[in-house]
């Protein structure tokens, strides 16, 4: 099993979560993110306010999913959010060693 994580742009969060559903991506969180390095000046904010109202807004999706999908779903997210400027986002693709559901305590990729 692999996580993906892309951070992309908040206006091509809806097309990209709909091309990863109908590809049978099995499960999807998306999350508010406010980034600081990456071309960003880490020293201008002071304050935690600061950086939330001063940085982009960027969108965080985190799913897991097996192995053999992570090309697809690289696939569908470059695809919906490459423009080829800066700030189109990153995607990072991480092992997942253990998954476990919690209501039956069930183990491994079958829970996907």
């Amino acid at each position: 099993m692999k996580e993906l994580k892309a951070y992309i742009r908040p206006y091509n969060l809806e097309a990209t979560v709909e091309a990863l559903q109908q590809a049978g991506a099995p499960g999807i969180t998306v999350v508010d993110v406010h980034p600081v390095g990456y071309g960003f000046e880490p020293n201008y904010f002071s304050t935690a306010r600061e950086i939330t109202r001063q940085t982009p807004q960027i969108v965080k999706i985190e799913m897991v999913c097996h192995n053999e999908q992570v090309s697809d779903f690289v696939d569908i997210i470059l695809a919906n959010t490459h423009t080829g400027e800066k700030g189109d986002g990153r995607i990072f693709i991480s092992p997942v060693d253990e998954a476990i559901r919690i209501r039956d305590q069930n183990r491994g990729p079958d829970i996907l």
